[in-house]
């Protein structure tokens, strides 16, 4: 098993369904992590692709379980996909995202499949039109999403057929250090 593997197998089982960082600033996960001897591995992993990028995937592991809300945008009520990406980009960055998904893709730089890295956004076409979905790369083609009714936000593989068929594209949400908006680009 890959470190990457070993890294989400650690964080799905440390997180329960909607963990969050405790007042304090202390982290469930963090602490498993730390018990297992995993920490060492998330610490590589954020050398690996910056601090920001893992500190949001790490965050948004934390949420898997919550369930899935038409129009959510909170731990409490639950998220739509755009409104848990949104509120993992505002905790955990502090950038403000658009609230639809075909916005987000909109205001956000475009990559292509093979380049994508954690953090990045990933779009598919769930409603018959083009963005109608989001969720956030993990890595090894794994994504982070909060799906549909009945759902909850959970880690699926970009490979399934499903998801394969309807992908839309790859985007990087670029801003400046200290900057509360992301920078636009083209489509």
């Amino acid at each position: 098993m890959g470190a990457w593997a070993a890294l989400c197998g650690a964080l799905l089982f440390a997180s329960g369904a909607g963990a969050a960082p405790n007042a304090d600033g202390s982290d469930e996960v963090e602490k498993f992590l730390q018990e297992r001897g995993l920490l060492g591995r998330v610490e590589m992993f954020r050398q690996r692709v910056g601090d920001k990028a893992s500190d949001l995937v790490v965050n948004a592991m934390g949420f898997l379980g919550v369930p899935y809300r038409r129009g959510g945008t909170s731990q409490e009520n639950g998220f739509d996909c755009s409104g848990f990406v949104r509120a993992m980009f505002e905790q955990t960055v502090g950038l403000i995202l658009p609230r639809r998904a075909s916005d987000q893709a909109s205001v956000t730089e475009k990559i292509n499949r093979e380049d994508l890295q954690p953090g990045d956004l990933v779009f598919f076409n769930t409603m018959r039109h083009a963005f109608s979905h989001v969720g956030i790369y993990v890595g090894d083609n794994k994504f982070i999403h909060s799906p549909r009714p009945g759902g909850e936000v959970r880690v699926e593989d970009m490979r399934q057929a499903y998801w394969d068929r309807r992908f839309n594209g790859a985007r990087r949400v670029q801003a400046e250090p200290g900057s509360a908006e992301p920078a636009k680009s083209k489509r």
